[in-house]
């Protein structure tokens, strides 16, 4: 220290540091920064974040404080930093304190992150103590949110708590200047989690001659075995991915008929031999949140075709734990023909939530899977793998687009443009379900639940609602729901004691999710495009092709889809030829023929017999639904009259479409007043198929036909309303080529284009918009 600053007046501050900055190595880089500049001092986490006392020259004080912000760790996300002066009490030296935990927790918990370039060096390095360690990990990577019981984020409450750390492990831990200071779960082949085999049975199969576990079970994967394989946030179920056989077996043992298969390479390298990567895609795949990349598919690739039947995209991701690392790694070396793809899908049966805990995982995938690769580290919550693609919304860069928002983004926090002025719990929707818990400007909306139909998910549902009120501090006294009487998720809501109950009506939710997205204010007007499955409308009736004016604090129905029966109501999802005749029928104006290309799925007396369920609206109500038309064209084109999953007919479609030969025209729709009317668009596609048109041709007239009448529309509206921004939000806007070719069109008329990013644009981003709702609603302002 220079004699300058010796004689510079003397100051100490108390400095509040908020935002994701426990269990980040937060702490030892304060100890560092402070060390570095002579500061005296303190650092230590409480339930707020991170609390810092420190005393020295003016100047250098002024200067660490700056640091905390601008060269704070790579995972740290520092919110907001509050200084306080104190008086100068001529300390020396600068300490890391024991965890406070006194008050309410406001601390924010960080997102499982993928293994680092340094815990990936020792995993590799023969002669490092860890070696082959499948666990390993430090302050920069490693699992935080799926072994977490509460905060402080300290090692007593997190899954980590049964393992001793040994002199080595301990000596790291406490050494402020080492990477695994502080590494809640820092361990070593001698004191940590360890892994074992089981059979598909339950018992312990014959591992002779294996180096260890993880080599012998990539063997078994490259002779054909499918193995039950528990990560970081549940089980996932493995197999090679160039072998046909062990492809299509795994299809029929988990009963997924159709839906692609994930797959898992071991870097990008093998990633490009398989789909083709943009500079987005590149950077979404080697992320620290390694979610599920969807990329275009490459010809010739060593994939069977049962990983993703006529799909023209895979969905690709890297390895996120070391025990993955080892196991790409060594199944590429044992694999026949250089094949280095593993199938990584989630470890369930059909449409179950995955296994997470070890005794429901052995009972429920003992019928799939050969072997079981288990370890001792308890999960503490499930999370699915993310999926996000890439997308081009206008003339701007490619975006991430969210299709599911899961490990590595949960539980970061969204802002709320209005803040709770109560602390609230926003429910969200029935199929893919999510929720959001808030107060303040912060709103954690929960990792993907799943479709609440399934009791086991509605279990997961309502334990992981306490799960985050104990996490985040949070007692609602506001609770905010989808108006559908039905759904699981509002009976939730209707049965909590002492709270003010909020409706927000399920179009609104998304506009308003996408719209508190992107920080937009209670003053903020938009015009949107929402299109979806099914929604519950004020009138009663089923929504889903909706055209809305409004924002946070209200809305207004400008526009919707031509309204026809959806007969059978929900039977009308897995059976998308009934409203294939639904939309004939209104097309045409009379019961229509059966057309040729469903005669092989369904019989005459079926089809005729739908008109008399189509007339009864007790069993058949008015839909609006966008997606159920895109069911409807598909099954018209013969694409898929019963569906095995939500949507399939809408995704073979997007599929045909982007198949066609470029330039195939359009089809026009009626956009004359409030009405979106695709009749004449249905009758054109009906006879042009009749006429033996290829389906391909026809689907993309189809998309461009339905792209340019949403354009019309929504630029008509807000030149109308004086609005210069438009929102694209809903499950439909999932189909790539819909989405772009309406937001191309949207930004060449001079819109701002919002579309969904953080969060997904199904309904996994209706909790979202009912928090940023009830938040804004004058009733508890």
């Amino acid at each position: 220290m220079t004699a300058a600053a010796t004689r510079e007046r003397r100051v100490r501050t108390r400095v509040r540091v908020q935002g994701t900055v426990q269990g980040v190595g937060y702490r030892p880089f304060v100890y560092r920064i402070a060390g570095e500049a002579g500061l005296a001092g303190y650092v230590l986490n409480d339930e707020h974040g991170v609390l810092v006392e420190v005393e020295g020259a003016a100047s250098a004080v002024r200067r660490f404080v700056r640091r905390l912000r601008d060269d704070a760790p790579p995972l740290a996300q520092v919110d907001r930093v509050a200084c306080e002066p104190m008086a100068p009490g001529g300390g020396i030296g600068f300490r890391i304190l024991e965890s406070e935990r006194a008050g309410a927790p406001d601390a924010l918990v960080t997102p499982d992150t993928a293994t680092c370039a340094d815990c990936l060096a020792e995993l590799l390095d023969p002669t490092d103590r860890r070696y082959r360690y499948p666990f390993i990990n430090c302050t920069n990577c490693g699992p935080r949110f799926t072994i977490v019981r509460g905060i402080p984020y300290d090692r007593p409450l997190t899954t980590m708590a049964p393992f001793e750390m040994c002199a080595d492990c301990r000596r790291e831990y406490e050494d402020p200047l080492d990477r695994r200071f502080h590494a809640q779960p820092n361990a070593c082949p001698r004191c940590g989690p360890t892994v074992r085999v089981l059979g598909g049975n339950g018992s312990t199969p014959w591992l002779a001659h294996a180096r260890d576990p993880v080599e012998w079970v990539a063997g078994r994967l490259a002779h054909g075995a499918i193995v039950a394989v528990k990560g970081i946030g549940g089980f996932h179920l493995v197999c090679d991915a160039g072998d046909e056989a062990a492809v299509a077996r795994l299809r029929s043992r988990k009963h997924r008929e159709d839906k692609p298969f994930a797959l898992m390479v071991p870097d990008l390298d093998a990633a490009r031999r398989l789909v083709t990567l943009g500079e987005l895609d590149e950077r979404l795949l080697s992320g620290v949140q390694r979610p599920i990349v969807l990329a275009p598919r490459l010809d010739g690739g060593s994939v069977a075709t049962s990983v993703a039947p006529s799909a023209p995209e895979l969905g690709v991701m890297l390895p996120y734990t070391p025990l993955h690392h080892l196991l790409t790694s060594d199944f590429r070396a044992a694999a026949p023909d250089g094949r280095d793809a593993l199938v990584m899908t989630s470890g369930n049966v059909s449409d179950e939530p995955i296994a997470f805990r070890d005794p429901d995982a052995l009972e429920r995938l003992a019928p799939i899977a050969d072997l079981f690769l288990l370890h001792d580290r308890p999960i503490e919550t499930r999370t699915d793998d993310s999926v996000v693609r890439a997308v081009q919304v206008g003339p701007a860069p490619p975006r991430p687009l969210m299709l599911r928002r899961s490990r590595g983004y949960v539980p970061g926090h969204v802002e709320l443009p209005v803040p709770a002025a109560q602390p609230l719990l926003a429910c969200g929707a029935q199929q893919k379900n999510t929720f959001c818990v808030a107060k303040g400007s912060r709103a954690w909306v929960s990792h993907h639940i799943g479709d609440l139909d399934d009791y086991s998910t509605l279990q997961a549902f309502r334990d992981g609602i306490v799960h985050f009120e104990r996490l985040f501090a949070v007692t609602p006294e506001v609770v905010a729901h989808d108006l559908h009487p039905d759904y699981l998720s509002t009976a939730y809501a209707l049965e909590r004691q002492g709270v003010e109950l909020v409706g927000v009506q399920h179009h609104h939710a998304h506009l308003a999710a996408c719209l508190a997205e992107h920080g937009a204010s209670t003053e903020a007007r938009a015009v949107g495009a929402i299109f979806d499955g099914t929604g519950y409308g004020s009138d009663g009736t089923v929504w889903g092709g909706e055209l809305l004016v409004g924002g946070l604090g209200g809305f207004e129905r400008a526009g919707w889809l031509w309204p026809v029966r959806m007969p059978g109501a929900t039977a009308a999802i897995r059976q998308p030829w009934r409203m294939a005749s639904s939309w004939l029928a209104e097309a045409f104006g009379e019961p229509p023929p059966l057309p040729r290309r469903l005669a092989r799925a369904v019989d005459v007396a079926r089809w005729a017999a739908m008109a008399q369920v189509a007339a009864s609206p007790a069993v058949s109500p008015l839909t609006s639904s966008m997606g159920r038309l895109f069911d409807a064209v598909g099954a018209l084109c013969g694409l898929s009259a019963e569906v095995s999953y939500e949507g399939q007919s809408a995704v073979e479609l997007e599929n045909a479409a982007w198949a066609a030969p470029e330039n195939p025209g359009r089809y026009e729709l009626d956009t004359q007043g409030s009405l979106l009317d695709p009749r004449a668009a249905v009758r054109q596609a009906s006879t042009e198929l009749a006429q033996g048109v290829d389906p391909k041709q026809v689907a993309a007239r189809f998309h461009a036909g339905v792209a340019h009448a949403t354009v019309t529309m929504l630029t008509e509206i807000a030149s109308a309303r004086g609005l210069d921004t438009a929102v694209l939000s809903g499950g439909v806007f999932q189909n790539r080529l819909l989405l772009e070719t309406v937001a191309a069109g949207l930004s060449r008329a001079g819109l701002r284009v919002l579309v969904p990013e953080r969060l997904p644009p199904n309904d996994g981003g209706i909790s979202l918009g009912q928090a940023a709702v009830a938040a804004a609603s004058h009733s508890f302002s």
